[in-house]
């Protein structure tokens, strides 16, 4: 425990010293102790290096056979159009038009050493007197995109009788435009002290989180942490593993119908779509000296789990989404993002195949589930395994993405959830 606590304070006297000169690769960034407003800038040599390796990329020998990764149809549609037609200018107008973010250092002390954390992150303000702030974290193959489709909702509602956020949405570092971290020892844990920090930074000494994926489980670790600020908690990715007496009942046949189709929907999951996970878990930079190398092959790595995990009824990834979407991980280069499995399993929220424990949460929480995501129909009972779980919401459409895929559906429990002034807990921001 001695030598974890030298190498952590270790890691917090290099962050001290090399804060002056905190960059992200290829993009235009400063940090500073204060949030300072960031329009993304990424070097354009850096762009057409980018479709050149694009347009010379080498394909597999494609052998026909279903269900090993992306099809040869996909790999070329997305070439043709990332090499002819996508244009990143346009796109990082667009985000940046859309989205108001800013850069910061945050400072939190962990086990008595004192890191400095450079963050992006998005911000937006509501102008209702009575806004709730909200900490919204993405996870992993997403990034602060994911509350692009909800955040105009959030800020704005349609009607007053539905509560109104102040919005923050952080890159976790190595993700996005957050850098990643110069030594290891930086998690789940760690993410959740410097989220933490930002959102009193901003002067929000009480809020509330939303999360999905790893928002889904940095959620968890913040609440226990600092129960104190966090009042309340939705998420869409609470995932509680099955216990030994579980897998019996359903051998026995004794296991309700929500019970039999969410253990055979983590089974399916852990067994047959979860390799990536084992390899970013294990060696992530074996993975990462091909994929930081090929941005198309970075692409098809995050394409061949997106594809899985939404609603085909609802959406079609476009060409332009699935570049969109890894340039979030390849303009800075994909290690450190990939690297976050292997904290989080050091920090125990992975458990080899299977998923980990987590703390236990004590501020109320509510989960909403969707069926293309790998929490759908765990019972409430199971759910509260992990902490106050007080409510449930069984959506019939969606997937993994809900903020991005289907934002009608989590809006709605959001405002439902945190409405619920009493039951959430939110009536303390009332003035």
């Amino acid at each position: 425990m001695l030598l974890l606590r030298l190498l952590t304070f270790g890691f917090g006297l290099l962050l001290c010293a090399v804060a002056d000169n905190i960059s992200v690769p290829n993009v235009d960034i400063t940090f500073h102790k204060s949030p300072k407003p960031f329009e993304i800038h990424v070097d354009r040599h850096f762009i057409e290096d980018t479709r050149q390796r694009v347009a010379n990329a080498r394909a597999p020998l494609f052998i026909g056979a279903r269900g090993d990764g992306p099809s040869t149809e996909i790999f070329s549609t997305v070439r043709d159009f990332w090499v002819n037609e996508y244009n990143w200018t346009a796109t990082e107008e667009s985000i940046n038009q859309k989205l108001e973010q800013f850069t910061t250092i945050v400072e939190p002390v962990i086990d008595n050493a004192s890191y400095l954390v450079p963050l992006h992150f998005v911000h937006h303000r509501s102008h209702r007197n009575d806004a709730i702030p909200l900490l919204f974290i993405h996870g992993w193959p997403g990034s602060f995109l994911e509350v692009s489709n909800i955040i105009g909702n959030l800020t704005n509602p349609p009607n007053a009788s539905l509560p109104a956020f102040h919005v923050v949405a952080p890159s976790i570092p190595g993700f996005g435009f957050s850098p990643t971290p110069q030594k290891p020892g930086f998690g789940p844990v760690e993410t959740s002290h410097a989220f933490n920090e930002l959102m009193c930074q901003l002067g929000y000494s009480k809020y509330v989180i939303q999360g999905g994926d790893f928002g889904g489980v940095i959620l968890r670790y913040q609440a226990h942490l600092f129960p104190k600020h966090v009042v309340s908690a939705l998420s869409n990715f609470w995932i509680i593993q099955p216990e030994v007496n579980d897998i019996r009942m359903l051998a026995e046949g004794l296991a309700t119908p929500d019970e039999v189709a969410y253990i055979n929907i983590l089974e399916t999951y852990i067994n047959q779509a979860s390799g990536y996970r084992l390899i970013q878990s294990t060696e992530p930079l074996t993975l990462a000296f091909s994929i930081t190398d090929s941005p198309l092959g970075n692409a098809m790595w995050m394409y061949a789990l997106m594809s899985k995990v939404i609603d085909p009824a609802i959406m079609v990834w476009t060409p332009e989404e699935i570049i969109t979407w890894s340039m979030m991980y390849y303009i800075q280069g994909p290690y450190g993002s990939m690297r976050f499995y292997k904290e989080v399993l050091s920090e125990g929220g992975l458990a080899a195949l299977d998923f980990g424990t987590l703390p236990l949460v004590e501020v109320p929480v509510a989960i909403s589930q969707f069926p293309y995501d790998i929490s759908f129909r765990m019972p409430l009972e199971w759910a509260k395994r992990g902490g106050n779980v007080l409510r449930r919401t069984v959506n019939t459409h969606g997937g993994h993405f809900a903020a991005y895929e289907v934002p009608g559906l989590l809006l709605n429990d959001i405002w439902s959830w945190f409405g619920d002034r009493e039951v959430s807990g939110t009536k303390v921001f009332r003035l």
